[in-house]
């Protein structure tokens, strides 16, 4: 998503940025280096659900130990808060590196004790994911935004925000559909999921409410600001509604392990080709130009 931005749209639209391409690299760095630290603290407090939901992919207590598992993930987090902290001394901003140390913390806290909680858990992840595109217009326009570009800044600036609620709807639904998907594991270990709490069914019918809401709100997006751009609109109809409509179908009748593993990947797909449109209004508007 952050090359996507930066290359696919911020660099097409000859605005000013402050991170040179190497610079605006370590933060996509950080950003992975975190978030892979994330996953590798929520393998380890994951492991007896893993063994029942996912048996083949389990790696600490069998590839590597928890004591490893443990370097790996400081290793992972301090160099990704450190790349933070240079950045943000880039920017002169040195408060700023008080993000990176929060996303940090909070995918520690997650992995510890909010998963546990109905919701709370979902929220979080999703929250932080449509962070990492929020965080480019911190590092990478904010810095550079002066009285004589503000507005135009600004009108960058909401569409990050744009797609940061788009990817922020997108990873929240599937979220709940992966608790679908490990419903047995979580069950045995006295997780206090949505399906466990209401139930699959019940919980398949929020989902497919909740499916509505990315659907509809784009739908209206596209009739208030892109319909003057006929591939873009063609283009997020196809790859990104369509697959939406077929999603909201099929969770009615979802039932199997298989059927939400499936559907939680199309989720996935539908994330991408949502922040690849991004891409497509650049070069809609320049043909168009």
């Amino acid at each position: 998503m952050q090359l996507i931005f930066r290359f696919g749209f911020f660099k097409l639209q000859n605005i000013p940025l402050a991170l040179a391409n190497w610079q605006y690299g370590l933060l996509i760095a950080a950003t992975i280096l975190i978030a892979a630290g994330g996953y590798v603290i929520n393998d380890i407090f994951d492991q007896n659900t893993d063994n029942e939901n996912k048996p083949n992919k389990v790696i600490v207590g069998r590839s590597i130990s928890e004591t490893q598992a443990y370097n790996i993930y400081f290793a992972l987090t301090v160099t990704g808060v450190c790349i933070g902290f240079y950045l943000s001394n880039v920017i002169q901003k040195p408060g700023f590196a008080s993000i990176f140390i929060l996303i940090a913390a909070t995918l520690y806290l997650y992995a510890t004790s909010l998963k546990q909680m109905m919701i709370i858990g979902n929220v979080v992840v999703a929250l932080l994911l449509s962070f990492s595109v929020i965080i480019i217009g911190i590092f990478d326009l904010f810095p550079a935004t002066g009285l004589d570009n503000q507005q135009q800044m600004k009108i960058f600036f909401s569409i990050l925000l744009d797609y940061a609620i788009f990817a922020f709807m997108i990873n929240f639904i599937r979220e709940i559909v992966k608790d679908l998907e490990d419903f047995d594991g979580d069950y045995a270990e006295g997780m206090n999921t949505l399906p466990i709490v209401a139930g699959k069914k019940n919980t398949t019918i929020i989902v497919f409410v909740l499916s509505l809401i990315p659907l509809f709100s784009l739908l209206y997006y596209i009739n208030k600001y892109l319909l003057d751009l006929l591939f873009v609109s063609v283009y997020l109809l196809l790859f990104v509604c369509s697959p939406l409509v077929f999603f909201s179908i099929k969770i009615w009748t979802a039932k199997s392990k298989k059927e939400f593993h499936t559907l939680s990947s199309l989720l996935k797909w539908i994330l991408f080709f949502g922040i690849i449109s991004v891409v497509v209004i650049s070069l809609n508007m320049k043909y168009n130009a």
